[in-house]
């Protein structure tokens, strides 16, 4: 069956990749009581994304083919219920991140465990899901999906261990840019109290990108302050994939970046 919004979430190139639930509440704080915002765990989905990309490299095995032949029929099953709304990324990360709770079950650190997991299947179905294939042909970008969601069953002990190493130092890097973001006229960005790592160079190529998965319009009303509020209307096809959930809520509160702009 298809998924749920709920559980469509994922990662997005332009917003740093960072996984992002499908029902995340995000907002931009500016001075005030942001910088009380910047503690270390507000930093495990950045480093999480970061170290996904780091441990990458050593964490490589190919997926197996017992894993792909199985998931392939599912996947082709699901795909042929709408074949121009099958979403590969959100279809293959929606399946990989579902299992990441059970596997963080008895985990030290469950919140870094399960930053590690989720940003281990957005990076590796990032990857798989970059095909050149018409979204309709079912075939192609379920090779995609299963090739993906196995690559990051297969390689997530491994990605687990490395990334474990990754977040003491990587917690200390962002603690100074998080402040900095804080001051800086366009604030911080925090979705479900997790800090997203967005220069102010790109946060408009963020904002592009989510408009375009989307494909919204996008009203606001907002003032260059703390307390500034927005008022956003979505349309939205009804049958989009999973990448138009994962920054609903990001959207209307990009709007206060193009206000000022």
């Amino acid at each position: 069956m298809l998924l749920s919004p709920e559980a469509q979430a994922g990662g997005l190139d332009a917003c740093g990749d960072v996984f992002v639930a499908g029902d995340a509440e995000c907002e931009v704080l500016v001075e005030g009581g942001c910088k009380a915002e910047c503690e270390p765990f507000a930093f495990n989905a950045s480093c999480a994304a970061e170290g996904s990309l780091e441990c990458s490299g050593g964490c490589n095995i190919e997926a197996e083919v017992e894993c792909t032949g199985s998931c392939q029929a599912s996947c082709e099953a699901e795909c042929e219920v709408d074949p121009g709304a099958f979403d590969c990324r959100a279809s293959c990360e929606g399946n990989c991140a579902s299992n990441c709770q059970a596997q963080c079950a008895g985990s030290e650190d469950g919140a870094e465990c399960r930053a590690s997991c989720e940003a281990t299947c957005s990076f590796e179905c990032g990857a798989a899901c970059d095909i050149d294939a018409p979204q309709a042909d079912c075939v192609a970008q379920c090779e995609g999906c299963c090739g993906g969601e196995c690559r990051a069953e297969i390689n997530m002990g491994c990605q687990l261990d490395c990334q474990a190493d990754f977040y003491v130092d990587c917690k200390a890097d962002l603690q100074g840019g998080c402040e900095a973001q804080c001051e800086a006229p366009e604030g911080a960005l925090f979705c479900d109290g997790q800090f997203i790592e967005v220069s102010a160079s790109a946060f408009d190529n963020c904002v592009a990108a989510l408009q375009d998965i989307l494909d919204i319009d996008v009203s606001f009303e907002a003032e260059a302050s703390a307390s500034a509020s927005l008022s956003c209307a979505v349309e939205d096809e009804p049958a989009r994939g999973g990448a138009a959930w994962m920054g609903l809520g990001l959207i209307c509160l990009a709007a206060l970046r193009l206000r000022k702009d």
